[in-house]
């Protein structure tokens, strides 16, 4: 297998919003291999707070520093997005046991589609363990302050959007 498809990992999720837990995660990505590729998923049924062009500016913002990161959107099966990308590998975030049953469903269906794509898991910092999408648009919905838990820029657009 050429060392361009082994050392690329594509990252997906909808990421409304992207959170410092989801940074942390590429970060540990970007530190295991040469190329991260952040995959927004479309998926209108979640019905998310964000449209994908917003939410693909966000993540840019929230992952300006990274060289080795592409920021993309898809529609479809994750396994043919992969393929397309010449990924071998799909990360998927951990942040509890509560995720994990999920999570091993989703890596089983992925590895009967296409058992050539691997799925590994990565946990977060303990300090973001607890951070979710949901939790954040919740606390800023309601008026909390979300500053510990995303870029202030998308602190900002949370306001600006739910308030």
């Amino acid at each position: 297998m050429p060392a361009s498809i082994a050392n690329k990992a594509i990252y997906p999720g909808t990421f409304d919003p992207i959170t410092h837990g989801h940074s942390d995660l590429v970060k540990r990505a970007t530190r295991l291999f040469d190329r991260v590729i952040v995959a927004l998923a479309a998926n209108p049924g979640k019905q998310p707070t964000f449209t994908l062009e917003e939410r693909l500016e966000l993540a840019r913002i929230a992952l300006a520093e990274y060289d080795n990161v592409e920021i993309c959107s898809f529609d479809g099966l994750l396994v043919e997005f992969a393929r397309t990308k010449q990924a071998r590998i799909i990360l998927r975030g951990l942040r509890a046991v509560s995720d994990f049953d999920h999570e091993f469903q989703l890596a089983g269906m992925n590895r009967k589609l296409a058992p050539d794509i691997e799925t590994l898991f990565l946990t977060p910092a303990e300090q973001y363990s607890h951070i979710s999408s949901s939790l954040v648009r919740e606390i800023a919905t309601l008026g909390g302050d979300v500053t510990p838990f995303v870029h202030e820029k998308i602190r900002d657009e949370l306001t600006r959007k739910l308030r």
